[in-house]
């Protein structure tokens, strides 16, 4: 069975906003990384405002782990690339949302997105 640790240093910054400094995973039998998801939905369509976005690309993610056969709770790493900084508040409140207790590693960075339409990128790593 899997087991994953959250690792917190005590001579570093406190993570803040749902997520652990570092996670140890024990016991995991596969690895399973997902390529940076895009607020687009199959079709092609990508919705305007900044949380509809960030919304698709989450249920983009989950998809992605359910087809794999796991869910959120299976995550080890969250990488977020946002196009802005006024993005930054729902982006974690999107975040914590969809990942309930759950918080493993993440890091969120300030760069120009692939396509100019999409306003956030994730990609995750998970384990099993």
């Amino acid at each position: 069975m899997i087991k994953l640790i959250p690792v917190n240093a005590a001579a570093a910054p406190a993570p803040l906003g749902g997520y652990s400094q570092a996670l140890a995973v024990e016991g995991a039998s596969r690895l399973l990384f997902v390529s940076g998801q895009i607020p687009q939905t199959a079709a092609g369509e990508v919705p305007e405002g900044f949380e509809e976005q960030c919304r698709l690309v989450w249920a983009n993610i989950t998809a992605a782990l359910h087809e794999a056969g796991l869910g959120v709770s299976s995550l080890v790493k969250v990488t977020t690339f946002l196009s802005d900084r006024r993005y930054a508040d729902v982006n974690g409140a999107v975040r914590r949302e969809v990942l309930g207790d759950h918080a493993p590693a993440l890091t969120v960075i300030i760069a120009e997105i692939f396509d100019s339409a999409w306003l956030l990128e994730v990609e995750v790593i998970a384990a099993s």
